[in-house]
This record gives structure tokens, C-alpha cells and sequence, in this order.
């Protein structure tokens, strides 16, 4: 029974993130109860439109307060050094030792919050040869081996986008979460250097055993499985519709051909075991695709999970907002209110539940909403020093 006890509730976090690894890291660190605070700046997107503009979408500012800092300038530094001193947390990924030659590195904000917890995720490590290197996810997915096996064999290697942006944040916050812990148990901050490609190379992990063990490099197959068949995206009814099936075993392909209506299969020489449906692959899969095309995803994907075949439709991004029950029933999307504005764009949940505390999504801030709130109640300014560090651009 939810309590609504929030699980980080009395944290206090600096958000001083780019894109989308730094706020998805912070957002969800805000979903679970703490106060986070981003430094941000008059580029963040907010009309939700842009992926992750400079300081992240409005949908990865969800639950967050937002002031606007200059902190190139010693007066702005000297503010964040405040803030510092009143907060558990800073975390942030530029390239690897920006924020250091700033005035930022952990040396420098430990004099002032002696048991703070800081995390940078960057690229590739604030330590090495490589550590200075800028880049973005779309080059990391490449680096960390990604887009070799993405793709169709007898084409160039695929473009996935930033997958590598939405490992890393799972990564951060455990790093966190154990960082918190172990000051909770000793009174000691400590830093945090994450390597987001190395948070990447995690789900290379069988294709680097299979060549340390069998000297075989992994490239690309498709929608194929080395030991599995049938296994595949197959067209259904319908424009553009598909349905996944994943054949591992021969329990799995008997009951397959019973559902299609074809039991004859099961003794054919050229389907009866796995290396005969994997020589013949081409054949088998133009025989399910004839089947699947005359029904609808759904029912393909129904008919397959009821006899315990692993099977899933190919979901839209409109299937994924408008109809599937599951997310509907855990209501994982949900539609926030912005000032001005109304009902507009949509949240994500945390992609978890806690028994003792229910969820309450909260919008993303204006930029600089809550300028008055912390620089005056919170670090105790003067209207007056307020209105002067504003006119200075110090305060945007």
C-alpha cells in the first residue's frame, strides 16, 4: 500500500547536464523524491519538441526546479558554489574536465561540501587518452559497437541513433544510489567517473565472449538469430504492420505449426530440426509471412502467446500512446498541464512501481521559474543583489 514517502525525499541535486544521458539521469533521480535543482540556460527546448536540446527536453525536465546561472563569471561561480554547499549531489557530462578547468572539478567543490557526491558522464572516462574527446551518442553507438551489428548483412553498418544516451542513466543512478548509501554509512562524498561508453560496451557482452572463446566477430543479421528459426519480423495485415516471432526450441516449432495449420511440417526433412530450418530459413520464412499477411498483428501475436510461442507486435509510436492495455493499465504515459498552454505534452513514467510510494508526475519548470524561490528564500539574496546580479547577466 503506497504511503506516498518519498524515497529521496530531503536530497538535494545539481542538475548541470546536456542532452539527453544527464537529464534522464536526473529526472529520474527527481521521480523518486529528490530536489533537483538545473542550472539552465535560455536553449533548453521547451516546447518538448527537440529530443534533448542543450539542456534537455521539457519531457526530461519533469519534477525538476530550474534557475538560470551564469557561472562562466565569478559571481555566478561563487553563487553555484552556495548552492553547492546546501546540496548531497552534482552531477553533470560535458566532455571529460570542462567543468574541472572551470572552477567545477570535484578538488574544487569539496572545500565547500565536504561529503558531496559528484558524478560525471562523459564519453569515455575523465581518465586516458581519449578522456577529452567530445562527442555524442550517435558517435558512441558506433564506437561501442552498436551499429556493427545493426542492420542487414549485405549492407553498411546501421544507424541507431543515441541508443548509448539511454544506457548510461540506468548506470548513473545505481552509481549514485550506492554512493548515497555508502555515505549514509560513513559520512564520506565521494566522485563518480562514468564512462557512458563503456555503460554501452555492457550489451556487446556475448558478441566479445563469442570471439574470446570461438575467434568469431559479430556483424550483421537482420532480424535473424544464430540458434533460432523461424525468427523474424513477418508482414500482417494492414499497411506496414509486422508481427515478431522467435522460435527457440522444438517445442516451440511444433506448437508453431499446429497454430498456422500446417502439422506436416513438424516431419518435413527440411523443417524437422533446427540446422534443417536454419539452412532452409529463406523458404520457412516466406511460408510464415504467407500465413501472418492475412491476419492482423494482434491476432498473430494472440494466437502465438497463447501457445507459448514468444511472439510481439511491431508496436507504433501511436499503438504504444493510444492503445496498448498494458501501458494504459500502469499508466506509464500521462498527459501534464504548462503554464499558457494547457494539456500538451507527454510524460513518461519511471518504468517501475514502489509499494510504498505512488508516483505523482509533475511538469517540466519554466526556464528560470524558480530563480526568485532559491536565490532569495533558499540562499537568503536581497532583492536588491538580485536585481543587480540580473542586471549583470549573472542571473539570465
Amino acid at each position: 500500500m503506497a504511503t506516498n514517502v518519498k524515497p529521496l525525499e530531503g536530497i538535494r541535486v545539481i542538475d548541470i547536464t546536456l542532452f539527453v544521458t544527464g537529464p534522464l539521469t536526473t529526472e529520474a533521480l527527481a521521480d523518486c523524491g529528490a530536489e533537483v535543482i538545473r542550472i539552465d540556460t535560455k536553449s533548453r527546448s521547451v516546447t518538448g519538441g527537440r529530443q534533448g536540446g542543450p539542456g534537455g527536453s521539457l519531457q526530461q525536465s519533469t519534477g525538476k526546479l530550474s534557475i538560470t546561472l551564469n557561472f562562466a563569471t565569478p559571481k555566478g561561480l561563487e553563487l553555484l558554489y552556495r548552492l553547492v554547499a546546501s546540496s548531497d549531489i552534482l552531477i553533470e557530462n560535458h566532455a571529460g574536465g570542462v567543468l574541472r578547468r572551470r572552477g567545477l572539478g570535484y578538488d574544487d567543490l569539496r572545500k565547500v561540501k565536504p561529503d558531496l557526491i559528484m558524478l560525471s558522464s562523459c564519453m569515455q572516462g575523465q581518465t586516458g587518452p581519449y578522456a577529452e574527446h567530445a562527442a555524442s551518442g550517435h558517435k558512441l553507438t558506433a564506437l561501442s559497437g552498436l551499429n556493427e551489428i545493426a542492420g542487414w548483412p549485405d549492407r553498411e553498418p546501421g544507424w541507431i541513433g543515441a541508443y548509448t544516451d539511454f544506457i548510461a542513466p540506468r548506470f548513473n543512478v545505481i552509481a549514485v544510489l550506492a554512493a548515497l548509501d555508502h555515505r549514509n554509512r560513513t559520512g564520506q562524498g565521494q566522485y563518480l567517473d562514468l564512462s557512458q561508453n563503456e555503460a554501452g560496451m555492457q550489451f556487446m557482452a556475448p558478441c566479445i565472449l563469442d570471439y574470446t572463446f570461438n575467434g568469431r566477430v559479430a556483424t550483421r543479421m537482420g532480424n535473424r538469430c544464430g540458434y533460432a528459426a523461424p525468427h523474424n519480423a513477418y508482414r500482417c495485415l494492414g499497411e506496414d504492420r509486422w508481427c515478431a516471432i522467435a522460435v527457440f526450441n522444438d517445442t516451440d516449432w511444433q506448437n508453431l505449426c499446429r497454430v498456422i495449420g500446417s502439422p506436416d511440417w513438424v516431419t518435413d526433412p527440411k523443417f524437422s530440426t533446427l540446422l534443417g530450418r536454419k539452412e532452409n530459413e529463406e523458404l520457412l520464412d516466406a511460408l510464415v509471412e504467407k500465413w501472418t499477411s492475412t491476419r492482423t498483428a494482434q491476432e498473430v501475436m494472440v494466437l502465438m502467446q497463447t501457445a507459448g510461442i514468444p511472439a510481439g507486435l511491431v508496436e507504433t509510436a501511436q499503438d504504444q500512446l493510444d492503445y496498448d492495455p498494458q501501458l494504459k493499465h500502469r499508466e506509464f504515459f500521462r498527459e501534464l498541464e504548462f503554464p499558457g498552454v494547457g494539456k500538451y505534452h507527454t510524460s513518461l513514467g519511471a518504468s517501475f512501481l514502489l509499494s510504498k510510494y505512488q508516483f505523482a508526475p509533475r511538469r517540466g519548470p519554466l526556464i528560470g521559474e524558480h530563480n526568485d524561490h532559491l536565490f532569495k528564500e533558499v540562499l537568503g539574496m536581497s532583492k536588491s543583489e538580485y536585481d543587480r546580479l540580473v542586471a549583470e547577466k549573472v542571473i539570465y
